[in-house]
């Protein structure tokens, strides 16, 4: 049986990779759970069904409410012992949020296969991330977008990138589309979106997910930082990157190569197939989600961005071309934004306006060590909560 630990285990990657393991009996043993803490009757079911060797709680106030369980350990520090636990295994980092990064370095370090569901520990350390591999190959990412991304090129040729075993540097690859479901405001005009409240925007259309990634979804900055997200994994140029408007969710992200051709991974919209990957790349479990009826009629459209309405895409573009940084102070200060448009605090309009003052103001960095990213990071929570003001 392989060896899993899941960090975020009571959010929606987490609790959707553990339905997975519980309908393939034999094929994974659970050896860590890690969340932050704020569903703690969850989590102790949890505990009870995968009886994992294990547990860590970001959060040491919930250490009262567990104070029954004696393989349970609170604090950061405890969430990255979980990172490290199945050095022979796989690691599930389902963590919202840039939190997530020192998990990856740890989960990388140690020799395990890294599951990437946390897009933003990407975006903010991609040169630290490259650096903590030990050996190539060793991401699979878990973002139904990059996920279909990774399953395509295996129909042509692309040895760079951090998810290539292959590291010769040649590649057939002409661009990547990602696919966006536009969420719940396509086709709006900035005007129209002037009063959006917060319940209009965790309306999302097609996919079931967690509020601030909904929000995100909603603005396009979702999209933006799984621009990238895609630059890092795969390193293609920003430019040679392009997003699309897919309303149906169906196809999830697309490779075009060089002789002309379009490969694409479609499926109905569930993260199960992208995270059950995550846990045993490449190897295809059976039965993890309902495929496309081909025998009914249905139709596939794409539409180009409307960047004037949401211009979070090419402000995370311009993002990637001034510093190594500005990815972390674009993704810094956007955390900011949303907590304040969930608090009822700003408007919906000032989450990507505010943002893009922020990473205009910053004044960039090359190369950062993790001690620079955190201090960027800084800086950008703090403008951002100036410009509230």
């Amino acid at each position: 049986m392989k060896q899993i630990s899941i960090l975020g285990s009571t959010g929606s990657i987490g609790t959707q990779a553990l339905e997975v393991i519980r309908t393939h009996p034999g094929e994974f043993e659970v050896i860590a759970l890690a969340c932050g803490g704020s569903n703690v009757e969850l989590l102790r079911r949890q505990i009870d069904e995968f009886k994992p060797a294990f547990v860590a709680v970001a959060n040491p106030l919930a250490k009262e409410k567990l104070s029954d369980i004696s393989n349970v350990d609170f604090g950061a520090e405890a969430v990255v012992r979980a990172a490290k636990a199945v050095p022979n295994g796989t690691v599930l980092n389902g963590i919202n949020g840039a939190v997530g990064l020192e998990s990856t370095l740890a989960a990388l370090q140690s020799g395990a296969t890294l599951a990437l569901a946390n897009k933003e520990s990407l975006v903010v350390g991609g040169s630290l991330v490259r650096a903590a591999m030990v050996r190539p190959g060793q991401i699979v990412p878990v973002d139904s977008e990059h996920s279909a991304i990774a399953q395509s090129l295996s129909g042509g040729v692309h040895n760079r990138g951090l998810t290539s075993q292959n590291q010769d540097g040649h590649s057939e690859v002409d661009k990547l589309v990602l696919t966006a479901s536009g969420g719940p405001f396509r086709g709006k005009s900035r005007a129209e979106l002037s009063a959006v409240t917060p319940q209009q925007a965790l309306n999302h259309p097609t996919w079931a997910m967690g509020p601030v990634v909904t929000i995100n979804s909603s603005t396009l900055v979702n999209k933006a930082l799984e621009l990238i997200e895609a630059y890092l994994l795969f390193d293609i140029a920003p430019e040679n990157i392009i997003p699309v408007v897919h309303p149906q969710s169906i196809v999830h992200s697309m490779v075009t190569f060089k002789d002309g051709a379009t490969l694409l991974q479609a499926s109905p919209p569930s993260m199960k197939i992208p995270i059950a990957l995550g846990l045993t790349w490449p190897k295809r479990l059976v039965e993890v989600a309902p495929a496309l009826q081909w025998d009914k009629a249905s139709a596939w459209t794409f539409e180009p961005i409307d960047s004037q309405t949401f211009p979070a895409i090419d402000i995370a573009r311009q993002a990637v071309a001034a510093s190594a940084a500005h990815p972390a102070v674009f993704n810094a200060a956007n955390e900011v934004l949303v907590d304040a448009f969930l608090a009822g605090q700003v408007p919906y309009l000032a989450i990507v306006d505010t943002v893009q003052k922020v990473v205009a103001e910053f004044s960039g960095v090359d190369e950062p060590d993790l001690a620079q990213l955190h201090e960027a990071e800084n800086w950008a929570r703090t403008r951002a909560k100036q410009l509230l003001n």
